[in-house]
């Protein structure tokens, strides 16, 4: 074979058979040597594959195995886990959501503020009047829940338009849980207020229990939050009439154990937290107009427009800063006139101010208006007690 393919390079006239003969053999030879390449490749091709094969069935059944241990503990598995340190804080940020925190705020300062005003002398401030405000301060928390709760669980459509971020609202907290939440709260508000033994603690509850029911849940004849005068008075009862006179009699009846009296404070808080009681009744339905005309709910805000509700709430507030300035001015007490008028004429100012920059054709300014007038409302149980 040698011989012959050196024969056809070094001879090329040799006859046709010759050198057909040579040329066929080299033809040959280079095709074994392709093919032996082609088998090679086809080798490696294969050993890469199977060896691919391999790492994914390895990693496909670690991956299972993984998701058998998930389904046995029941923990989720990959970035996502929620851990009992993670679960906690969202578990109480969304019970904070779901109690209206500012309500809460409100109503414990109203509490303590006009308790204040039962006191005649510095020995009034014994163990007793402080367990009294506390007994008052826990069983109204816990009604409030109850209320805003139930307000919650009736509005939960018109939520996921006006409030999303709500927990029956989102999702977050399912029917059942509401309605669970509810119940015990309210149960726990009356028990504290009976084993307490203060009527007027009690009847406080009671009536705001009512009226919380009747304005929010859907049964024939009630749900008076459709009604927009309705409503408004509902609020006005609650928060300008029960708060001043049922846990002021607490104080001075049960706690104190003295005749029913009402002074020149308790009257001034009393008349000063109707306009502002009337303002959030109107206020609070501004940013929620889209909401609202939806589900039929015609508040004066639906009926009258934003612009318009808006500066009525306005001129009350300032109304109600007036009187409180002329109340201050006839004051016997010269540290308590300079500051109820000073104070009230500091707020009416800042008020204005404020009014003034807000952009109403934008819910969060709006939304940030309505919590600023809560900060107003905080501010003015500060001055209260200072009114004689």
């Amino acid at each position: 074979m040698k011989s012959l393919i050196i024969a056809s390079f070094v001879s090329p006239q040799l006859p046709y058979s010759s050198s057909s003969k040579g040329l066929g053999c080299y033809h040959a030879s280079l095709r074994a040597l392709k093919q032996n390449k082609v088998i090679r490749s086809q080798s490696s091709y294969a050993i890469h594959n199977i060896g691919r094969f391999k790492r994914t069935f390895l990693l496909s059944r670690k991956h299972n195995t993984s998701i058998v241990a998930s389904a046995v503990s029941e923990q989720p598995v990959g970035p996502g886990d929620t851990s009992p340190q993670s679960s906690l804080p969202n578990a109480l940020n969304a019970f904070y959501r779901f109690s209206r925190p500012h309500t809460v705020i409100g109503t414990a300062l109203s509490i303590v503020s006009v308790s204040l005003l039962a006191v005649q002398k510095l020995s009034d401030f014994s163990p007793l009047f402080f367990i009294g405000v506390m007994e008052a301060i826990v069983a109204s928390f816990f009604m409030n829940i109850y209320i805003v709760g139930l307000n919650q669980l009736s509005d939960i459509e018109i939520d996921k338009v006006n409030k999303p971020y709500l927990p029956l609202a989102s999702g977050e907290y399912s029917v059942k849980t509401g309605v669970l939440i509810v119940s015990s709260f309210a149960l726990m508000s009356f028990w504290l207020g009976w084993i307490v033994g203060s009527w007027p603690l009690f009847w406080a509850l009671f009536v705001s229990f009512v009226l919380g029911t009747a304005y929010s849940i859907n049964i024939p004849m009630l749900r008076w939050k459709r009604f927009a005068l309705v409503a408004a008075m509902c609020i006005l009862a609650v928060r300008a009439v029960i708060v001043q006179i049922a846990f002021y009699l607490h104080i001075q009846t049960f706690v104190y154990r003295r005749l029913a009296v009402f002074p020149k404070p308790v009257i001034f808080a009393t008349g000063f937290m109707s306009f502002f009681s009337v303002v959030i009744a109107l206020f609070k339905d501004i940013p929620d107009i889209v909401g609202d005309k939806i589900f039929g709910i015609q508040s004066f805000t639906v009926r009258l427009g934003q612009k318009r509700v808006f500066w009525i709430c306005i001129l009350l507030l300032e109304v109600a800063y007036g009187a409180a300035i002329l109340v201050g001015a006839s004051s016997p007490f010269l540290w308590s006139r300079c500051i109820t008028i000073f104070g009230h004429v500091i707020l009416g100012l800042i008020l204005w101010r404020r009014a003034k920059s807000t952009d109403l054709e934008n819910k969060s300014a709006i939304t940030s208006f309505y919590m600023f007038i809560w900060q107003l409302f905080y501010a003015e149980y500060l001055l209260i007690p200072l009114v004689r």
